[in-house]
């Protein structure tokens, strides 16, 4: 007799329970924080390795660093440092300036932090800084990256993956779940407890590291104004995995309280260690406008506008950068190729600035020089574009089977450069697998 398939939901629902409840009870571990019981299905290792893999990419896919000003990130690093001494847990934290105009900050599990140029030209003082500094270092501290992975994977059902981390044995295979993982932590949108603890010990850690708990409350002040006022750079920033409130002002407040008067807020200090980045924020005001117009197809103006801004700022490879994706709109490959040359020379570590010289060599039919453009660009930050360009370039090249490797792994990138990727491979008559 053939049992019926309605029967089986009952029970198939009461063992997904039973099989999470014993997921929680195996998952629960001590915040290293606050003291109490989390679900935490990885290991603090894991945090360790994501961290170690997924900084670099996610740093080159955010804008690449901001080392025009080597004494800015030098004393940024100092800051942090000096505000995450205080932590209970002790991370190899590391703090890095990132070269882009939206005003942001974020932690990976391990204690990587970022924070972007845009913000550090929004504060006002050195203990608003170590606030945000002080917030992100709890981020870490506290795991929230992991939470919020162990979280996910309750819901997404991945007992097998789950069960390779309580053995305690090859992490790597969930810290490759997905080539986007670190992208996913950066912009995840921790809950509310999440974000008061972040707040809360931030406040402790800055206060210990001797700055004024005041800080803290003209940054929430701050932000809760922008978020009013609907600035657009700062609803793609930081307001949107930390959404700003006047529950959190207050709470701010409360929490000062609680803590030791007193303390240093570091105006003018800040101000003078950002005066250089305030100095040079016009250029890259011009350079948001040019990349504006250059996309509505406006190059006259593009190019006027990243002229002007390399006028202002004439060590930011960016702009001579945009100045050469605009000479390849305009089918001027020699002048782009120039134009990149200029861009490299002043940066040679983002990725884009190899990617794009490597792309237009190739139209040049300069097969080598591109070969080693998009390769140098590879290492730094794997991308489809990349993988597809070089899928051509050994078509063209004649090198058959690392064509086909490279547009492969194209494919696996999605979206169009997957699409474009697919259509070659079959026109070469390669049977792809189904994914």
């Amino acid at each position: 007799m053939q049992m019926n398939k309605k029967s089986n939901k009952p029970m198939r629902l009461i063992l997904v329970l039973l099989a999470i409840s014993s997921l929680w009870l195996s998952g629960c571990a001590t915040n290293p924080v606050t003291g109490r019981n989390n679900l935490i299905l990885v290991p603090q290792s894991w945090d360790q390795q994501i961290g170690a893999q997924q900084y670099q990419p996610s740093l080159q896919s955010q804008g690449g660093e901001y080392d025009i000003d080597p004494v800015l990130s030098r004393y940024v690093n100092e800051v942090g440092q000096r505000v995450a001494e205080h932590a209970e847990n002790q991370l190899e934290y590391e703090f890095t300036v990132l070269n882009s105009s939206v005003p942001n900050a974020w932690a990976l599990p391990g204690g990587k932090i970022a924070i972007n140029r845009g913000l550090l030209t929004e504060l006002n003082s050195e203990a608003e800084l170590a606030a945000v500094l002080g917030h992100e270092v709890t981020h870490s501290a506290a795991r929230h990256g992991a939470q919020a992975q162990s979280r996910g994977m309750l819901l997404q059902g991945t007992v097998a993956a789950t069960s390779i981390a309580l053995r305690g044995k090859e992490y790597g295979q969930i810290a490759t779940i997905g080539a986007g993982i670190g992208a996913q932590l950066i912009t995840t949108r921790y809950g509310r407890d999440a974000e008061r603890e972040s707040d809360y010990h931030g406040m402790r850690y800055m206060s210990a590291a001797g700055y004024d708990p005041q800080g803290a409350i003209d940054l929430q002040e701050t932000f809760v104004r922008l978020s009013e006022g609907r600035n657009q750079s700062w609803l793609n920033g930081l307001f949107a995995s930390h959404p700003p409130s006047p529950e959190r002002v207050e709470n701010n407040r409360r929490t000062a309280a609680e803590l030791p008067g007193g303390g240093d807020l570091g105006r003018q200090r800040y101000q003078q260690r950002i005066a250089y980045i305030k100095r040079v924020e016009p250029a890259y005001d011009a350079y948001q406008q040019a990349q504006a117009a250059a996309q509505q197809g406006d190059f006259d103006t593009a190019d006027r506008l990243a002229r002007q801004a390399s006028r202002i700022e004439d060590k930011e490879a960016r702009f001579y950068a945009l100045r050469g994706d605009i000479a390849a709109s305009r089918d001027d490959l020699g002048g782009a190729e120039r134009f990149y040359n200029q861009a490299i020379s002043r940066d040679s570590k983002w990725f884009y600035l190899p990617l794009r010289r490597g792309i237009i060599r190739q139209r040049m039919n300069k097969l080598s020089g591109a070969r080693s453009d998009l390769q140098s660009s590879l290492q730094k930050l794997p991308t489809g574009v990349g993988f597809y360009q070089l899928g051509l370039l050994e078509k063209r090249a004649g090198n058959r089977q690392q064509a086909i490797q490279y547009l492969q792994t194209a494919v696996q990138a999605g979206g169009e450069v997957g699409q474009r990727a697919s259509s070659e491979l079959q026109q070469m008559g390669v049977a792809q697998q189904s994914r």
